[in-house]
């Protein structure tokens, strides 16, 4: 029988890693990543009932395991963030920096810091698939659901499950961690379990990690509540499309209209929320995505349409024959000189072809580099991790 969580919430935290379990270099690596914002406990507390699961009933992973906390700071003080959303400032070039200079100005520097280093010190121990899960909750009511950038090893494990599964979140964020790791062409898979507060968002959490590791073959259905946790998360399968994002500026006094939940249909014109100054409007019939009720935060609300099968197995086909490459051979396309994974098309041409075109064929990322736009593909070849 599932428990429920009881005690009171221990914040107290002295270890980024919670858990670690480690035996085969070879096999496959599972990370699990919970608080990276501090104001969603749920998956941190949904990882220590795992711990107390595996050392309790000794369960022995098959593979590597390992549980780490995000922004510890943030956690301990129940916020979201200090300085910055730690989700936001993953790219090659922060990195870079942090790595030359080990100079913190602002205290999620520290965090990212020695967050980095301890998944660079895990991908280096290992030399097998690396899988990594970053575990969510939102500031509004919601059904479970995944987020991936949408390269096909991610798709391939997010289609394992019946909860809806939403593409195409880098296209409107700069920096998520899983983008950046994703980079590096390991499979990285975000899981939003529910609203902060709900205690089931701990539980859908310890269901989610526990039923990654069985698709993965790294324990036994038998030696976990299976049948209850495939129930629990037994919801809608289905792939979703971001079509838009509202963001907020830092001055904006936000506020979204009450009663929007995940995946609620709104129509073209329909008021959703007000900065203090205007009404804000859906520019668009579709459903609504994660509308922010929260203090802090960047976006305001995004809008999501389902996908047909039929276009999903049409870009699997595409991309496995590697028919992308035909995309180089038009007029106003080229190579990008020094990234194999990105193709630049001036802007006549990609109105043309459209955006659409582009995310059949893999290309997610969008960048407008003067007068030339940049389609960046997720679908990436291992790399190891620096």
């Amino acid at each position: 029988m599932i428990k429920t969580i009881t005690e009171p919430i221990n914040k107290t935290v002295t270890n980024r890693i919670i858990y670690s379990q480690s035996h085969i270099d070879n096999a496959t690596t599972l990370v699990c990543i919970g608080g990276i914002h501090g104001n969603e406990p749920a998956g941190v507390l949904g990882l220590r009932k795992i711990v107390e699961d595996i050392v309790s009933k000794a369960i022995k992973i098959n593979g590597n395991f390992y549980a780490l906390l995000g922004n510890i700071s943030a956690f301990e003080a129940g916020i979201r963030y200090k300085d910055f959303d730690l989700n936001r400032l993953w790219s090659e070039d922060d990195i870079k920096v942090l790595n030359d200079s080990k100079y913190f100005e602002f205290e999620e520097q520290r965090e990212q810091y020695e967050l980095y280093n301890t998944i660079k010190d895990i991908s280096k121990k290992h030399n097998g698939n690396l899988v990594f899960v970053d575990l969510h909750t939102t500031s509004s009511s919601t059904i479970p659901f995944i987020t991936i950038s949408d390269s096909l090893n991610n798709r391939s494990l997010a289609d394992k499950f019946n909860i809806p599964i939403v593409l195409g979140i880098e296209e409107y964020l700069d920096g998520p961690l899983l983008s950046y790791i994703n980079e590096f062409g390991h499979v990285s898979i975000g899981f939003e379990a529910g609203k902060h507060d709900d205690e089931k968002s701990i539980l859908y959490c310890e269901a989610f990690v526990w039923l990654v590791m069985e698709k993965l073959s790294m324990v036994n259905k038998h030696l976990i509540s299976y049948k209850e946790y495939d129930k629990l998360l037994h919801i809608e399968k289905g792939f979703y499309e971001i079509m838009y994002r509202h963001s907020l500026a830092e001055t904006n006094e936000f506020e979204m209209c009450s009663g929007f939940k995940n995946f609620t249909q709104v129509i073209k014109h329909q008021l959703l929320a007000h900065d203090g100054v205007s009404e804000i409007k859906s520019p668009l019939n579709g459903l609504i995505f994660m509308p922010l009720y929260q203090k802090q935060g960047e976006d305001g609300f995004f809008i999501v349409r389902k996908l047909s099968r039929f276009w999903l197995v049409l870009s699997t086909v595409l991309r496995s024959l590697k028919f992308h490459q035909l995309l180089r051979l038009l007029p106003g396309i080229s190579k990008h000189p020094e990234n194999t994974y990105c193709l630049i098309a001036n802007r006549r041409i990609a109105l043309f072809l459209t955006t659409k075109v582009f995310h059949l064929f893999g290309y997610r990322k969008k960048v407008v580099i003067e007068d030339k736009i940049h389609f960046i593909k997720r679908d990436r070849k291992k790399v190891p991790f620096t």
